[in-house]
């Protein structure tokens, strides 16, 4: 049987071509979880979780030293088990964003694709050559009813707060590719700061 889970979103390769080493290899994982779950659909959940394993300034911004990457993963591999089971069979929709009306994201639900497009939207914004990983993780923090919102607040971390970190930072910043890093660091300490549930690791 093919995979549905070839195309990445509805910028297709155009937008496959500008994505990070790191970001393509988190697209090309969240296939592969997708079709090892049985899912007929990639969703924001798969590409947290890919973004998690794949990219370590994600894990730098989500964690910073508060061990909550960890409770995060945890979460994360639960869902063939646990949280997840009822997600099976259904199509993720949050309802936040427009569903895409064309067919050009085949095996992909629309907030995932959604997320792809905005985080490639973001990197333009900032005068970035190549989608970064943290562009990803802003674009799925937007979103507070999708799948990856939820484990994130499962794991105690405030996706509205964390998208509202990166776009003040954003708003702040030099809009050249250099303040990256500056940026994730203000987004972390917005959704810690505005969520601090303590540590998750005694």
């Amino acid at each position: 049987m093919q995979s549905r889970t070839r195309d990445i979103g509805p910028a297709g390769t155009a937008c496959e071509d500008r994505l990070s080493v790191e970001l393509a290899s988190v697209v090309a994982g969240a296939r592969r979880r997708a079709v090892r779950d049985g899912d007929r659909q990639v969703d924001t959940a798969h590409l947290l979780h890919t973004l998690l394993e794949a990219d370590p300034e994600t894990r730098r911004v989500l964690d910073g030293g508060t061990g909550r990457v960890v409770r995060l993963l945890g979460y994360l591999v639960q869902r063939a088990i646990g949280y997840g089971l009822r997600w099976s069979g259904t199509a993720e929709d949050s309802g936040a964003l427009p569903v895409l009306a064309d067919s050009r994201a085949p095996g992909w639900s629309p907030p995932a694709a959604a997320a792809l497009e905005r985080a490639y939207a973001r990197a333009r914004a900032r005068g970035a050559g190549r989608v970064a990983g943290v562009d990803l993780l802003a674009a799925l923090a937007r979103d507070r009813d999708c799948r990856a919102a939820e484990v994130l607040r499962r794991a105690g971390i405030d996706p509205g707060a964390l998208a509202t970190g990166f776009d003040g930072a954003h708003d702040h910043g030099s809009g050249s590719g250099g303040g990256g890093h500056g940026r994730a660091e203000t987004a972390r300490r917005t959704a810690m700061s505005e969520r601090d549930d303590g540590p998750v690791i005694g």
